[in-house]
């Protein structure tokens, strides 16, 4: 039990598991999520630092707070909490590079040591890194550290890909789009296990929709459709709105035990990918 830390005792202890099931809806929400968190930050980052920093700011508390004040898994209070990273993890990674001056591939790197380090050190404090585990406030607060590091890793990843290796928004979203289902092709055909196959998979979402959203978004002259960042972003925020809703009606999503209560992460996403899983 973490009795010690400052979010059980303001919240108390979770009375069930806090994160949704991994099933191919999943998937498809974290990759909207991914996309619009990218150009809700770009829009946002046009009102200047001090606006637009502070509405990111605001954003993530609100979701920490709806998050953390729950204590079964809840699809809104989830989801608002990842879109709130994923919009103030897009803002962190361009920050290093724009205002710091750290190359793509620096801050690449730096994030995935940071990762590293969160990965090693929840492994060593909770003996497993499964999401079917998510069921203490402690160890909540390891996997949405682990959330917020693979947003930052994924769009530094992102526009590592684009921009200093030139391939574009649209060839990186291709790229990624192969990438991401090759954890489970690994898993089912080489033992992989279905725990590194998730967070495998779930890193590659980041630059996936990114890429995607940047393609629709950007300028004619920047590679993109041109669509906005403004009007992206706001499709992206209808859709994942849309999605959740209908999760937290049917809360198909729910996990109904502590753990591994339903399908292993490898074997949704190699349903996902078409690919026939073993009972």
């Amino acid at each position: 039990m973490d009795r010690g830390t400052g979010a059980t005792r303001m919240f108390g202890q979770p009375i069930a598991a806090k994160v949704p099931a991994v099933l191919a809806v999943f998937w498809v929400v974290k990759i909207l999520t991914t996309a619009g968190g990218e150009v809700t930050s770009d829009w946002l980052g046009t009102y200047g630092n001090v606006i637009g920093v502070g509405i990111e700011v605001l954003l993530l508390a609100l979701g920490l707070v709806a998050q953390f004040a729950t204590r079964r898994y809840r699809a809104a209070a989830y989801w608002l909490l990842a879109y709130a990273i994923a919009v103030i993890g897009t803002g962190m990674a361009d920050f290093l590079h724009v205002d710091i001056g750290i190359p793509y591939a620096g801050t690449t790197l730096l994030w995935a040591v940071v990762l590293a380090v969160v990965f090693r050190s929840w492994r060593r404090s909770e003996g497993t890194l499964s999401v079917h585990s998510i069921t203490t406030r402690r160890r909540e607060c390891w996997y949405w550290a682990t959330v917020f590091s693979t947003f930052a890793l994924g769009t530094a990843l992102g526009d590592l890909t684009a921009a200093s290796m030139k391939l574009g928004f649209l060839t990186s979203g291709v790229l990624f789009a192969l990438l991401i289902v090759l954890p489970a092709l690994a898993w089912r055909r080489f033992g992989l296990d279905s725990v590194p196959a998730f967070w495998m998979s779930y890193v590659v979402t980041r630059p996936l929709g990114a890429s995607f959203s940047d393609w629709i978004s950007k300028p004619h002259n920047g590679g993109g459709l041109n669509f906005g960042d403004g009007r992206t972003a706001a499709c992206c925020a209808l859709l994942v709105l849309v999605l959740v809703c209908r999760l937290a009606v049917t809360r198909s999503d729910v996990q109904t035990g502590a753990e591994l209560p339903g399908p292993r992460e490898a074997d949704v996403l190699v349903s996902a990918a078409g690919v026939t899983s073993p009972c």
